[in-house]
């Protein structure tokens, strides 16, 4: 029984170790309303320059 506690006491400190290194990990659960991890505008695509649009058919 004593050898189930200590494996998990290492693994909950192995877990905790992994996450403390991982960098930016917000461990406060949910955050509804927050607008801090939208997805940025997407850029309008750029204008067909004269070159690449098709050329005019000629009867």
């Amino acid at each position: 029984m004593w050898k189930i506690v200590v494996g998990f006491v290492l693994f909950a400190a192995l877990a905790l170790f992994v996450l403390s290194r991982g960098g930016d990990i917000d461990m406060s659960g949910e955050k509804h309303g927050d607008m801090s991890h939208t997805p940025a505008p997407a850029a309008p695509a750029p204008a067909a320059s004269a070159a690449s649009a098709p050329a005019s058919t000629s009867k």
